[in-house]
């Protein structure tokens, strides 16, 4: 704790980098995972080859997948965000398929029989109806994702796991392995609390009435 108090700069820019690397890796697996699972769900016979090969890079430890990276991708963050777009994959693929499975079919056919396309079923219908479960397999992915991101430092990624490892290499500067630990950690309570409440806003019966929100708006303004 003393580390991050005398040197709050150093303990930010790793922080940063930490949150640069995940957040990219995120961004990424979300646009990949998208198209999979429209295409999985259009196509079923899919479904069981495409989630057991993504089951199977999920069960590689993530230090040997980086390694396995390396000789294409160099001892860089790109070997390391990689390795995480694989390892979120399997997540965003699995919660976004259950979710459009639990939509029942009358649904869908009603929203059908008034006449929407395709885009528009997937927009205003199923899309809204699978957003928590796409949340909580994002929350999982993040907390993944920020685990990947600390043990990327070995591979000159930076981000927080620069502390673990300086202090590791750097024979008894505990107070760079604890702040580099409870940096880490902080992060991923933080994460794992805003996503968790974004869930929960997106359950229907949360979310927010913002008809009445407007009315409440209007009538302080009069």
């Amino acid at each position: 704790m003393s580390f991050i108090l005398n040197q709050p700069a150093t303990v930010g820019d790793l922080l940063l980098q930490h949150l640069q690397m995940t957040g990219l890796a995120l961004l990424i697996a979300v646009l990949l995972a998208v198209p999979i699972v429209l295409l999985i769900t259009h196509y079923r016979w899919l479904a069981t080859p495409v989630l057991a090969i993504l089951g199977v890079l999920y069960t590689v430890p993530s230090l040997a997948l980086i390694i396995l990276l390396v000789p294409f991708l160099g001892l860089t963050a790109n070997s390391v965000i990689v390795a995480m777009v694989l390892y979120a994959q399997v997540i965003l693929v699995r919660s976004l398929t259950v979710g459009l499975q639990q939509i029942a079919a009358p649904i869908v056919e009603a929203a059908q029989g008034m006449g929407m396309n395709g885009w528009q079923r997937w927009w205003q219908v199923q899309f809204p109806l699978v957003l928590p479960m796409f949340l909580a397999g994002l929350r999982l992915a993040a907390i993944v994702e920020i685990g990947i991101a600390t043990i990327g430092a070995k591979f000159g990624a930076g981000g927080l796991g620069v502390l673990l490892f300086d202090g590791i290499a750097q024979a008894g500067r505990y107070d760079k392995i604890w702040a580099g630990a409870i940096a880490v950690a902080t992060l991923a309570l933080l994460i794992n609390s805003g996503l968790l409440l974004l869930e929960w806003v997106a359950q229907p019966g949360n979310r927010l009435d913002w008809t009445v929100w407007k009315r409440c708006f209007a009538v302080k303004h009069r």
